[in-house]
């Protein structure tokens, strides 16, 4: 009997938040196929990946440490998805909030005060904010899609952190290697714990989606963007304006992006390297639906997500996978997320489908 889908008379909650769960578990059965048929021992890359990130204490800290920008990101992203504002290009305002905070850094190495730190922190969210307000302007001015413009937008970015390593802000002093100046103490971000790599941007990301969780839920503006993405007529008719919730989304998105840029360059990097665009800005779009756009779930799903990066990374040492093989995971898990996602309206029945009933003698069809 062959299965067939059968429309739900409401959305199934159940399968809303259990849908994530079961991609995730797809995720790993098709990895263990793939990786299997690559060549590889399919089973030993899951344990790799999956168990001992978390078996291993010693490299709680790096999850930590990798699940902090996912998160931030991912928490901006999730603001505008909800109210059908489709910023696709955080990776670029990741990008140039890390440029426009070194920027600050190099305008003041040298110099002492724990002033700086908060001035590269406040000029990475406006780096990131500029940016996103170009695919805003276009958007609400000229009807052009946010999602092509943004998108575009992260190329460009790139190209400038390029010509700014090799030219006007490599080191003097670096033996020609296309880098910045190593940050001071002033303008790093401090640890939080002592012994790790764990800086203090990680609880900020925490902050972060605990407030953006109160301002969907408990503020009149929180109300505005979830109308404005489940009715956009009901939107209008109560007043709420277009233009000025996609102006807010992608500058929440984009300045957030861009605040987790300048926590990389000052944290974990502590310069400005071309190495400095990792993805985090396309993996947070994952993210943030495999967290069903909800700022707490996001928090477990960046969790999910930075296992897959720490276990990559073991996987490569120990059996010797391609480093491909985290964004093909990565991939494969948002297809399966959108898969199953097609459960929350429909239910898989088996068998033919029952016969429509015909009309009796004297009715009318």
């Amino acid at each position: 009997m062959l299965p067939r889908l059968e429309p739900r008379r409401e959305p199934s909650r159940t399968m809303l938040y259990a849908a994530p769960f079961l991609a995730v578990a797809l995720t790993m059965l098709a990895g263990i196929i793939v990786f299997t048929a690559m060549g590889y021992d399919g089973l030993a890359a899951m344990h790799e990946i999956f168990v001992v990130p978390l078996r291993d204490t010693f490299r709680w800290q790096d999850l930590m440490v990798k699940a902090g920008p996912l998160v931030t990101i991912a928490v901006g992203l999730a603001i505008g998805f909800r109210a059908n504002v489709w910023n696709i290009g955080a990776e670029g305002q990741y990008v140039m909030g890390g440029l426009a905070g070194t920027g600050v850094a190099l305008m003041t190495w040298g110099m002492e005060g724990w002033w700086i730190l908060p001035l590269m922190c406040l000029a990475g969210m406006i780096g990131g904010m500029l940016w996103s307000a170009v695919p805003a302007f276009l958007r609400t001015r000229y009807g052009v899609s946010e999602i092509l413009t943004s998108l575009m937008l992260t190329y460009v970015a790139v190209q400038l952190l390029y010509f700014l390593m090799r030219g006007p802000w490599k080191d003097p002093e670096g033996f020609n290697f296309p880098q910045t100046r190593m940050f001071t103490a002033d303008q790093t971000l401090p640890i939080v714990m002592n012994g790790t790599l764990v800086h203090l941007g990680i609880p900020i990301a925490i902050v972060l989606a605990v407030a953006a969780w109160i301002m969907l839920e408990r503020t009149i503006l929180g109300y505005e963007v979830r109308v404005a993405g489940l009715s956009p007529a009901a939107a209008r008719h109560g007043g709420f304006k277009e233009k000025r919730t996609i102006w807010f989304c992608l500058l929440i998105s984009g300045g957030l992006a861009g605040l987790a840029g300048i926590f990389e360059a000052s944290g974990p990097f502590g310069q400005m390297v071309p190495q400095f665009p990792t993805n985090y800005g396309f993996t947070a779009i994952i993210v943030a639906f495999l967290g069903r756009l909800h700022p707490l779930g996001i928090l477990l799903a960046g969790l999910v997500l930075a296992i897959s990066y720490v276990g990559g990374e073991i996987a490569q040492t120990t059996i010797g996978l391609p480093q491909a093989a985290t964004g093909l995971f990565q991939a494969m898990m948002l297809f399966f997320l959108l898969a199953v996602d097609i459960l929350v309206r429909y239910r898989v029945r088996f068998g033919a489908a029952l016969p429509a009933a015909r009309p009796q003698a004297g009715e009318t069809s």
